[in-house]
């Protein structure tokens, strides 16, 4: 590869060099200063000047500034490069972006100093396109840029993905001198790494001088980056182990480069070997662990963190509670909680958002929404999640009331009821017609349908699927039209299910067949079954969903050799059913159980517990059954196969390790069977305690004999 000093200057034009040349002559030693004008030079020998500059510069509000930019004026100093230039840097970093072009706008002199200070703020506050337009808008005004202007024009350029542009900025920089400058330099391989374009970022950094090379770290940080970005791991470590200096940023690059690519030992490898650690550090680990599945660790390490006496911040809270929720550790997650409340921190939005997450998956959908009731800032994120909440948990009619509250949040109600304009009541159905309060996203209605969905009401799913669509302008998703042939399928509704994905707009994906043949196996249609088993074995031949369906089906009805001809074409196939797993957190810690488990320390005693169960179920007239099991086999060995999933386990290490009362909560990754859930109701009943059993649906609260989905799953 040409290098691409070279390569720029080869490729330039005479004419356009000739333009460059005379457009960028470098100014005249007396010409340069720290301003255009006068009177900013002598600006620090005005005492009336250096007040209002520290006025500005100590300036907390926007009212603030327009309040010192007004005696500004009255004072006839508006034509202080100075003053104007901090008044656009500080409105930019209080984020009043259009006060900062209507001070640009108005200014009669645009100087070098004016068009930093703005592109700087517009590149800071991510508006990028009006950044680049500002620096094209700076070179018809013949004002050559500098080694201050570059690198965040070079950033704005990166985040529209403008590819040619940034090849171009860089032949500019190269003709103008400012090449080898520390934080151009950086901010080339960093253009060139968001770009994705590794090959020009290395080849940056390969002709880099030996000097910016040894003094910035950062350039390193920025290539490693780049390189795990990529997943180009070798470069990586070959880079990081050739580094001159490291620091905590080098180690941390690196350590996320290495998690986000599911390289987790050495991840934690390389962290044990760091002998600084910050907060930044811990938050990579913990942040990662979770992301690669490891929640238990994720914890472990979060907990270690706060031991040690280190502070966490957002992200780590964050990152601990979703760990909480994605494993059901309540108790976990009230220490976290508590954590807040012990420290005197306040919720924001996202983590306000995370805890009512937490508590919800968790199955304590109350303190989610007494959490959710005391969150004084909520955004769509943190409704969706209280929506989901209690979707997910079967509260239909509380998930439309919240949805009902989002929409009129921060709405006067005396103007919305004069007005009469917000809303429109057709009988039973609803339609919003106009938007009062936050509006709903995609988000929102995957979670109204799935509460929908889960309660049989299927007009008013309809209706909000309708509604998503021709009120708000938001295209549907595969996952919206899966959940209408789930919401029609469930209802028994079989033939507009199939209908209505013939219709769909897009071809239905392996999801959207595989919830129309769970309501074909629900309502025993044997015939529509094997017709939507055909589509699932073409779209995805190697997934076990599809053959494990079909089994179902077959044993459902008795159809033996069918399920040993399907149980052949896995074999053959080389497909093998995903393990069904359950947690369970006892006394703080989490105990995870697979299907037919004998590896627990004390399997013996779960398995003695179990027998106990299922013999005062059967006094209360629990009956196991044995249509869940696929194999023809005998009814005595079936019982035996049913009697080893994981949540009947889950349910027998509770019973012996948790005090009389308390609430047994378990999490679940497959969808639970129909035998699993009537003993789960007569367990509920003889230990007169609440159960509550998170699958991969939704939460079942078993409590006196009775779940709360009303045997509609």
């Amino acid at each position: 590869m040409k290098s691409l000093r070279l390569l720029f200057e080869r490729n330039s034009s005479p004419a356009k060099t000739t333009s460059s040349s005379s457009k960028f002559k470098r100014p005249k030693p007396s010409s340069i200063s720290n301003g255009s004008d006068s009177s900013q030079s002598s600006s620090s020998q005005d005492p009336l000047k250096t007040h209002f500059s520290s006025l500005i510069k100590s300036t907390e509000t926007t009212l603030q500034l327009r309040q010192i930019h007004a005696q500004i004026l009255r004072r006839h100093l508006s034509a202080s490069a100075n003053l104007t230039t901090l008044l656009i840097s500080v409105s930019s970093s209080l984020k009043s972006i259009p006060y900062a072009l209507s001070i640009f706008n108005h200014s009669h002199h645009k100087s070098l100093f004016l068009f930093n200070a703005l592109i700087r703020g517009l590149t800071e506050n991510s508006h990028f396109q009006s950044s680049v337009s500002h620096f094209l808008l700076m070179l018809r005004h013949r004002v050559r840029p500098d080694k201050l202007t570059y690198p965040f024009v070079l950033k704005s350029v990166a985040g529209l993905g403008l590819r040619l542009l940034g090849l171009i900025l860089h032949g500019r920089i190269i003709k103008s001198g400012v090449e080898f400058d520390s934080f151009v330099r950086v901010s080339l391989v960093e253009m060139y790494v968001k770009l994705e374009e590794m090959g020009f970022a290395l080849q940056v950094f390969d002709e880099s001088p030996e000097r910016n090379k040894s003094e910035s770290i950062l350039l390193w940080n920025v290539l490693i980056n780049g390189c795990c970005k990529v997943g180009d791991l070798e470069k990586a470590m070959e880079l990081f182990e050739a580094m001159p200096e490291r620091n905590i940023g080098s180690w941390n690059s690196f350590i996320n480069g290495l998690m986000k690519n599911g390289d987790l030992n050495k991840a934690m490898q390389l962290f044990d070997e760091m002998k600084e650690k910050d907060v930044v550090s811990w938050t990579t680990i913990v942040n990662g662990l979770s992301q690669n599945g490891d929640h238990q660790k994720a914890l472990s390490m979060f907990f270690k963190m706060l031991e040690i006496g280190l502070r966490p911040n957002d992200l780590t809270l964050v990152s601990a509670l979703s760990a909480c929720a994605k494993i059901g550790a309540l108790e976990a997650g009230v220490r976290i909680h508590n954590y807040f409340v012990e420290n005197g921190l306040q919720l924001n939005k996202a983590t306000a958002a995370a805890l009512v997450d937490m508590y919800a998956k968790c199955g304590n959908i109350l303190s989610a929404s007494k959490v959710f009731e005391e969150t004084k800032e909520k955004d769509i994120r943190t409704w969706s999640v209280m929506i989901w909440g209690w979707a997910t948990h079967g509260f239909y009619g509380q998930a439309i009331r919240c949805f009902k509250k989002m929409m009129f949040s921060g709405v006067d109600l005396v103007v919305f009821i004069e007005l009469k304009l917000f809303i429109l009541i057709f009988l039973n159905k609803l339609k919003f017609v106009v938007f009062a309060g936050i509006k709903p996203d995609a988000v929102v209605f995957l979670a109204l349908l799935t509460a929908c969905s889960h309660s049989g009401q299927v007009d008013l799913g309809l209706n909000f699927f309708d509604s998503m669509r021709f009120d708000y302008s938001i295209e549907p998703t595969m996952k919206h039209y899966t959940l209408v042939v789930d919401l029609l399928g469930r209802a028994g509704r079989l033939d507009e299910a199939m209908k209505f994905i013939q219709r769909m707009p897009i071809s239905p994906d392996f999801v959207a067949w595989g919830a129309l043949f769970c309501a074909c196996r629900a309502h025993k249609n044997i015939k529509m079954a094997e017709l939507v088993s055909e589509k699932l074995l073409q779209l995805e031949p190697k997934h076990p969903g599809s053959y494990v369906f079909l089994s179902n089906v077959y044993a459902a009805v008795g159809r033996w050799e069918d399920v040993e001809r399907v149980r052949m074409l896995m074999q053959n196939q080389a497909v093998g059913k995903d393990p069904g797993w359950s947690y369970i957190e006892v006394n703080g810690q989490v105990h995870s159980f697979v299907a037919g488990d004998h590896d627990h320390k004390r399997a013996r005693e779960i398995y003695l517990k179990l027998e106990e169960i299922v013999s005062g179920a059967r006094e209360q007239g629990y009956m196991p059954e044995t249509g869940w099991v696929l194999h023809n086999i005998e009814e005595e060995e079936k019982e035996d196969a049913l009697g080893s999933h994981s949540e009947k386990l889950a349910l027998a290490f509770a019973l012996m390790n948790t005090s009389p009362g308390t609430t047994i909560r378990i999490v679940k990754n497959l969808r639970v069977c129909g035998d699993c859930h009537s003993l789960m109701k007569c367990a509920s009943k003889m230990s007169q305690r609440e159960i509550i059993l998170r699958d991969i649906k939704r939460f079942h609260h078993f409590k006196y004999g009775v779940c709360s989905c009303g045997d509609y799953w």
